[in-house]
């Protein structure tokens, strides 16, 4: 399957994606706009607690085309940060007390920098968290990658949309589920996932259809006995995390005649709970280019960070950037709805 940019399909173009998630039918046009759902509990403007994680999206070439990917990732992608541009995002984690920070993609592993970085980032004290499709350690290219980073104590978080073969293929591709349990049952061996090694292995679930997640602590027990049983593969945790009708899974929605359903789903949905705790409050997000975004569902749809706050990581300014006011849409609804949702999963 080709991206959607490589189908010069009309919903690779965010100001089209963000038109039919606001006007695609009378009814959407009339749901709450998510703005007066934070005013009505005193959160408009939504405003940052503190940047705690320094997300970075390292490129969008990836090995896999996934039918959910809200980055319309894929091998056909090239855009990929240049070294200079993840120079400029070690200098600004050198002057701040950020300690987290979050590679993302497509595939991190495939950006020619990649272990360069994790090295420099590793000098600095920081603790790296690895999002990784799982699938991509399973070649030549990338076989060492497992060692380097438990080596480097690289906290890796991996996408696995259920614990049985035939929902998981349907999401990701044929065969992905065998090659996932190869690499799950590999980290196993060096230490990850383990008590006591200090080797953090984490899922992630994503539902295959237009519903919210169920009970993540619940959804957390059904894996872990399913995959020890099934493989005795072990892991730390796992997250919930919503889909969001941006990209690829909005096409998806279109296409089944699902997006009217869902959206009012995600607006009657809206916890005000989970919306204290939106990610966006302490996480700036990189975009391979070096433009800064609140999060990383905003950056696909190219919604750069306020005016008044810098929009490029070579502008840094973390003071500027923690008093910024956070730019929100209709999208954001995905995050707010049932438990919340975030990269680390159920927000309540």
């Amino acid at each position: 399957m080709k991206s959607l940019i490589a189908q010069s399909h009309s919903l690779s173009n965010p100001t089209v994606q963000l038109d039919v998630i606001n006007n695609h039918t009378e009814k959407i046009k009339t749901l709450d706009k998510f703005e007066e759902k934070l005013e009505g509990i005193g959160l408009f403007p939504l405003k940052p607690t503190g940047i705690e994680i320094f997300q970075i999206n390292v490129g969008y070439m990836c090995n896999m085309t996934c039918k959910h990917c809200h980055v319309d990732a894929g091998p056909d992608r090239k855009e990929i940060m240049t070294k200079e541009t993840l120079q400029y995002c070690l200098d600004a984690l050198k002057d701040s007390d950020i300690e987290t920070v979050d590679l993302t993609g497509g595939a991190p592993e495939m950006n020619p920098h990649f272990r360069w970085f994790v090295d420099e980032a590793s000098k600095l004290g920081k603790h790296i968290i690895v999002r990784s499709n799982l699938t991509i350690l399973d070649t030549r290219k990338f076989e060492d990658l497992p060692q380097f980073m438990a080596d480097r104590g690289v906290e890796i978080t991996c996408s696995l949309p259920f614990y049985s073969k035939r929902r998981t293929d349907i999401q990701r591709g044929e065969g992905t589920y065998d090659k996932s349990m190869k690499v799950l049952k590999l980290l196993n061996s060096i230490g990850y996932g383990k008590e006591d090694t200090g080797l953090l292995l984490n899922l992630v679930y994503n539902p295959v259809g237009a519903f919210l997640p169920g009970d993540q602590e619940s959804l957390k027990q059904q894996y872990k006995e399913r995959l020890w049983k099934d493989h005795e593969i072990v892991f730390n945790d796992l997250f919930t995390i919503t889909n969001l009708p941006i990209s690829r899974y909005l096409n998806f929605l279109v296409e089944s005649g699902n997006l009217e359903e869902y959206m009012e789903k995600l607006v009657t949905s809206f916890n005000p709970s989970a919306a204290m705790g939106v990610m966006c409050r302490n996480t700036i997000s990189i975009g391979w280019d070096g433009s800064l975004y609140d999060c990383d569902f905003n950056q696909m749809l190219q919604m750069k960070t306020n005016h008044g706050a810098p929009d490029h990581i070579k502008d840094w300014d973390l003071e500027k950037l923690n008093n910024r006011e956070i730019v929100t849409d209709q999208h954001c609804y995905g995050c707010t709805a049932g438990a919340g949702s975030s990269c680390g999963g159920a927000v309540t």
